[in-house]
């Protein structure tokens, strides 16, 4: 009995602790202390990178951390440009745009998620099915109805009105639709020869075009017939219904924490820069078809006191900030990716930290 209390106890501490972070993303992080850090970039880890701020300044009370959720590509023009001490992003910089900065970039995955097709079809009670080549073409728009008989051959058991998809996509530029795409691609010919991969595409059939992961759900939420695609954890959230996708062996796979795990497995034995193509359409029986990593984006250097507490804040990250992943909507990096993602940890706070001056090209 003894034990069995003070295992309640603790859980009931834990949990009290996980929903005082989420409560705490609600409210924007406030900036306090004598070292001050400045980020932008992806909305899809925005409720995660909050939860984990305000955890972290209220035990270092001497660091102040801000985060612009305004998107991975403006997060990362920030970051080029110099105005930002980091960026998070569902892409990570490519080699070409690294170059642009003296000495490069250390990138570091900080978590992973699933995208979900999130959809409002009142009435329709049961959960979606959506074959693999029927939600592609519904984003190329060959398929405009949701009563089109590919979609019924699907879902026999649903009564699907004969209403008009109305598609609803990222206007910024956008990690998660650089994700996306990347997985269309990798599934169709045709979207991959047509629309492309890309933060920013040329959508053949969008109804409504919508700013961050949080106004795609809300265009969800209010529009009849809508389908759009987004981070799991804004989806649940709003209490939007999500899809049940086949995925590349066949199976339809809902998403759930497991089943974004599984679609993670192939990237167990790959470099951090293989990890995107290894998830673009991830193999196994029970694997969730479309996940993604998210990077944090940082300066070969700093002053000492910022290399100092950007260390300290990803190590918090990778130690007792995975286990608050899943409370938020997204996937604890798996071990072998966390173990490599520390040691470039550890080779960024020994490099940045013996250089005491603040690059020229960081100088405002």
């Amino acid at each position: 009995m003894l034990l069995k209390r003070m295992l309640t106890a603790r859980i009931a501490a834990a949990l009290a602790g996980v929903l005082s972070i989420m409560a705490a993303t609600l409210i924007e992080p406030a900036i306090a202390g004598s070292v001050e850090l400045r980020g932008a970039g992806s909305t899809f880890v925005a409720p995660l990178m909050n939860g984990w701020i305000n955890y972290f300044e209220n035990s270092q009370p001497d660091v102040g951390i801000h985060y612009d959720a305004v998107g991975s590509g403006e997060g990362v023009s920030r970051f080029l440009s110099g105005s930002v001490d980091f960026a998070a992003s569902d892409v990570p910089l490519p080699p070409a745009e690294a170059k642009k900065i003296d000495g490069g970039v250390v990138q570091v995955p900080s978590t992973a998620g699933m995208i979900v097709l999130a959809y409002n079809l009142p009435g329709v009670k049961g959960r979606l099915k959506l074959p693999q080549d029927v939600y592609v073409d519904i984003f190329l728009g060959k398929i405009k109805s949701w009563d089109d008989p590919r979609i019924r051959a699907a879902n026999k058991e649903l009564n699907l009105p004969a209403i008009t998809i109305a598609v609803v996509a990222r206007q910024d530029s956008s990690g998660t639709t650089f994700a996306f795409t990347n997985h269309l691609a990798a599934v169709s010919k045709s979207w991959s020869e047509g629309p492309g991969v890309g933060k920013v595409i040329q959508w053949p059939n969008v109804a409504m075009l919508a700013r961050g992961n949080e106004g795609i759900a809300s265009k969800i939420k209010i529009s009849d017939g809508a389908i759009g695609y987004l981070e799991y954890g804004f989806a649940l959230r709003l209490g939007l219904q999500t899809a049940v996708l086949e995925n590349k062996a066949g199976q339809f796979v809902a998403p759930t924490p497991l089943a974004g795990a599984a679609a993670l497995t192939p990237t167990m034995d790959v470099s951090l820069d293989a990890l995107d193509p290894a998830t673009a359409n991830p193999p196994g029986l029970k694997a969730y078809p479309i996940v993604t990593y998210s990077w944090i984006l940082l300066y070969p250097s700093y002053p000492a006191e910022k290399a100092h507490a950007f260390v300290s804040f990803l190590n918090f990250a990778y130690d007792e900030g995975q286990s608050y992943a899943p409370y938020f909507g997204y996937l604890p990096l798996p071990q072998p990716v966390l173990e490599q993602a520390r040691a470039a940890l550890a080779r960024f706070g020994k490099s940045s930290a013996a250089i005491p001056k603040r690059p020229p090209f960081l100088t405002r």
